[in-house]
């Protein structure tokens, strides 16, 4: 299930973003201004930004510019005016797309899905930080061009962090996208599939390590 924020000081335009997202089946975190949607961002592996304008705290535009310092994912930014100025500082910003308000609930949908698809796409490439290299279609590690075979949570979970370098992320989220909901066990699977890769890459990475984040997760980090 894919999780969508929106972000916008509007109480009415909040709910029925969410309203209609939900019933396409997406998962929707909230927020009233750029502030409280990098909270959320911390605490919440989102998809998908649909922004505001014109918010108290930070705009939009701000906005934009701080999720693009940290996160890849696409932006949906909404506004009540049709100048092509903001539309040019929008997509200056790192928008994705733009929206007029009042817009049709159909075109809002038709917009987040096509750039669902668009991300997912680029999600599946290949990862290639420094000296590592993810070949996710053979399910190979290479550093310093030395191959290496890992058991495949090992392998999904360093490809996962790898995929969002410098963001962190808690055990939950972890298990959520590594193990799926089913999953029974507990947080310290996490830690043990941690602690096999660092034993693993610590001595041989001089350039990427996972960062244990404490109160919260872990973290790749590229140095």
């Amino acid at each position: 299930m894919k999780t969508i924020l929106i972000a916008d000081d509007d109480e009415h335009i909040r709910y029925l973003i969410k309203e209609l997202l939900m019933k396409e089946g997406f998962k929707v975190k909230t927020a009233e201004n750029g502030a409280e949607s990098l909270d959320v961002l911390q605490k919440e592996l989102c998809d998908l930004a649909i922004v505001d304008i014109m918010m108290p705290v930070m705009d939009g535009y701000l906005l934009t510019k701080e999720i693009r310092k940290s996160y890849d994912i696409p932006i949906i930014l909404l506004t009540a005016k049709n100048l092509i100025e903001d539309k040019e500082k929008g997509f200056e910003s790192g928008t994705d797309d733009y929206l007029v308000k009042p817009f049709e609930p159909k075109e809002l949908i038709f917009r987040v899905n096509a750039l669902l698809r668009r991300y997912g796409k680029t999600s599946e490439a290949n990862i290639s930080l420094g000296s590592l290299y993810i070949n996710k279609k053979g399910y190979e590690i290479k550093i310093n061009n030395k191959t290496y075979i890992l058991p495949l949570k090992e392998f999904e979970l360093l490809s996962f962090l790898a995929s969002h370098p410098n963001q962190v992320f808690s055990r939950n989220h972890l298990i959520e996208k590594i193990w799926g909901l089913d999953f029974e066990g507990d947080e310290r699977t996490i830690d043990v599939h941690i602690k096999r890769l660092r034993e693993r890459f610590t001595s041989i990475a001089e350039d990427f390590s996972i960062k244990t984040v404490r109160g919260i997760g872990y973290s790749l980090e590229v140095h």
